[in-house]
């Protein structure tokens, strides 16, 4: 049962940090879980929120920041808005990346960062999942590359994300602990489809999840696991 830190390691640091990142890698996650929206310069930034106002101390749409102006900003003081490349140089392959897609115009850039890693860095496809919530964009990067490993996101119903994962020819199903049950993790996974629910923090949750033997779970306290 694969031990995932979502954004980091978001109990212990701020979320989508590089220290928040290297907190993970100490508490031995197998997965880091992040977020990605694209800068105005076309950048691939980490970062949950379409603006940076809750996380930082600054305001505005990542999207309508360059790079240079999203990364002045501070996050508690010292952090501040990595991108992509930055956290996987700084990952290098000492574990696998979750890279969620929050906005819908990055596939193609994703897509390239990935390959690029893969081709000149010795990373293998096996190090990335590429989930989302927005389902047209997984089909653009299934599109891109059959190769790359696809997560379908749903914090709604279970039926819809197995029937589109199949569709797609997913690799996984990641949904809102809630929806789960014994019997629907075993169908999902008897359909051929990794179980990766999020986010689930509290000891009696995680308990209960870990029964329904899913293939990893994603928690802001990866020690938990």
């Amino acid at each position: 049962m694969l031990k995932i830190g979502h954004r980091g390691a978001k109990g212990y640091e701020p979320e989508n940090t590089l220290i928040g990142f290297e907190k993970a890698l100490a508490l031995g996650v197998d997965q880091i879980e992040l977020d990605i929206h694209l800068s105005a310069d076309g950048e691939i930034m980490v970062i949950h929120d379409e603006t940076i106002d809750r996380t930082t101390n600054g305001s505005g749409c990542v999207n309508s920041l360059t790079c240079t102006e999203l990364q002045q900003f501070r996050i508690r003081e010292q952090q501040y808005i990595p991108t992509l490349i930055e956290v996987l140089d700084l990952i290098d392959r000492k574990c696998a990346v979750n890279i969620e897609i929050k906005s819908t115009n990055l596939a193609d850039k994703l897509v390239t960062v990935l390959e690029q890693f893969i081709i000149e860095k010795d990373w293998k496809y096996s190090h990335f999942i590429v989930s989302s919530f927005e389902w047209d964009t997984l089909e653009k990067v299934r599109s891109l590359n059959p190769e790359i490993s696809i997560g379908v996101l749903t914090e709604t119903n279970i039926e819809d994300a197995l029937a589109f994962a199949k569709k797609i020819k997913a690799q996984a199903i990641n949904p809102d602990f809630q929806l789960l049950s014994k019997d629907n993790v075993s169908a999902m996974q008897q359909a051929g489809f990794q179980v990766f629910p999020w986010t689930v923090n509290e000891i009696e949750d995680i308990k209960r999840i870990q029964s329904y033997k899913v293939d990893g779970i994603i928690s802001d306290f990866p020690d938990r696991l």
